[in-house]
């Protein structure tokens, strides 16, 4: 994860790790990527034994899910407690938020505008009959209530807040209790120096837990294709095309002009959380990796407060990878069951689903439920043609999860330099060539 003083470490170098060898198989982004290559091997290979890998990749996103939660909590407090401006935080939310609905707005729009073109669910035969397991999944996009998702997010009780990892209560609450530490007067400083010291411990323990990223890529990947197989992808290849071309477009044209006014490389940046972007390919949750793309985008030059307060909010309200999926997937089963869409059914398609996206993090298995939910308000596509996306869902996980990083790590620089509070030498020391040190923890 690199470390560096910004998060209270050393770093000193260790008698042999100028070999160009040892530091290639010491750097955390290539056992990641060797990992993946042996999961797909394995799952190819030994279907039967790859199931049996999917623990792996479980304890390591558990590991990293235990930290969430606090992480966010101090990260914020501390971003907020040190503010003498509170008018800022609303101020920076507020612009996260405009943020988060236009660019969702224009990524919906493309999506749709793609699948009509494209038209991958022409020539795909509908299924006769639902597996049982769809069954779960519709009724919980039938049930879910959206007002009482927005209600949700005042918890009842805090501890309950962190007991359940629920980002949008723990936001809510953090951000609260920052606002009281910054009024909490002669008490503020020790109350900060009290949680700077607990994130660093909390950030310590995160480096630690990192060292398991390759065993938990390797089970995530080896369970996905001893489960499906390559065969799945074969029926519906054009609707995978269709769904990563769009992200790789969206990443490459809008996420890269969104950086560009602000000079900053978008190739620099995808190569500065390249580790990130690995593992989530490993594990298929951008969940997994959270802490971390708050620590570098910290390192980089962003804002503690504007981290804070825009990273946990855009897992729930900035699902780029998400969005684009439910709108293709949408627009593709209408396709499959030859149902003809007018223009005012793709606009109050798109209505909906700039809502039920909105919730799509809070839900587990969020993108299949939620399009459920879509389809189950829009009345015009059977829930029961998700059975089509069954069977390659998992593989479009992953570059929902990618699209979902990227498109968050932009928004934080965007939203940083917008409010002139990005700092350019701190991100040309990120992105400068790493000698690979070995970092040394210290609280001091």
């Amino acid at each position: 994860m690199g470390g560096g003083k910004f998060f209270g470490q050393k770093e000193i170098s260790c008698p042999g790790t100028d070999i160009p060898a040892l530091k290639l198989i010491r750097n955390l982004s290539f056992q990641v990527l060797v990992s993946i290559f042996l999961g797909i091997a394995v799952g190819i290979l030994f279907p039967g034994w790859a199931l049996k890998a999917k623990p792996l990749a479980d304890i390591f996103i558990n590991l990293i899910r235990m930290l969430i939660a606090p992480i966010i909590f101090l990260t914020i407090v501390l971003g907020i407690g040190r503010m003498d401006d509170l008018k800022k935080v609303g101020r920076v939310g507020g612009k996260a938020i405009l943020y988060f609905e236009i660019v969702t707005t224009f990524v919906l729009v493309l999506a749709v505008l793609v699948a009509n073109i494209v038209r991958p669910g022409a020539g795909v035969t509908a299924p006769r009959t639902a597996p049982a397991e769809l069954g779960a999944v519709a009724n919980a996009g039938i049930h879910m209530n959206w007002v009482d998702f927005f209600v949700h997010i005042v918890p009842v009780n805090f501890v309950d807040a962190f007991a359940t990892g629920d980002i949008l209560q723990i936001l809510l609450f953090s951000i609260l209790f920052g606002i009281g530490v910054s009024r909490s007067g002669t008490y503020r400083s020790s109350l900060v120096g009290i949680f700077e010291k607990l994130n660093r411990v909390f950030f310590l323990v995160l480096h630690i837990i990192m060292k398991l990223a390759p065993l938990g890529a390797f089970g995530g990947m080896a369970y996905t294709i001893g489960l499906f197989g390559w065969r799945a992808l074969l029926p519906m290849g054009k609707l995978l095309i269709a769904v990563y071309g769009t992200m790789l477009l969206v990443i490459f044209t809008l996420m890269n002009f969104l950086l560009r006014y602000y000079r900053v490389s978008l190739w620099k940046v995808l190569g500065y959380i390249r580790q990130e972007l690995l593992i989530v390919l490993g594990t298929s949750s951008s969940e997994s990796v959270l802490p971390q793309v708050m620590e570098k985008l910290e390192r980089m030059g962003c804002s503690r407060q504007v981290v804070g307060l825009v990273i946990p909010t855009g897992y729930s309200f900035n699902l780029d990878g998400t969005t684009i999926y439910m709108a293709m997937g949408t627009i593709f089963l209408a396709q499959v069951f030859h149902i003809p869409l007018s223009l005012g059914n793709q606009l109050a398609i798109i209505a909906i689903l700039m809502l039920t996206s909105k919730g799509a993090a809070g839900v587990t298995g969020s993108g299949f439920i939620v399009l459920a939910s879509t389809l189950t308000a829009t009345h015009i596509i059977p829930v029961e043609g998700l059975a089509v996306l069954l069977g390659i869902d998992r593989f479009m996980s992953e570059s929902r999860a990618l699209t979902n990083l990227v498109g968050n790590t932009v928004a934080t620089i965007f939203i940083a330099n917008n409010e002139k509070e990005f700092d350019r030498t701190m991100m040309e020391h990120a992105f400068r060539p790493s000698e690979i040190p070995v970092p040394v923890p210290a609280l001091i």
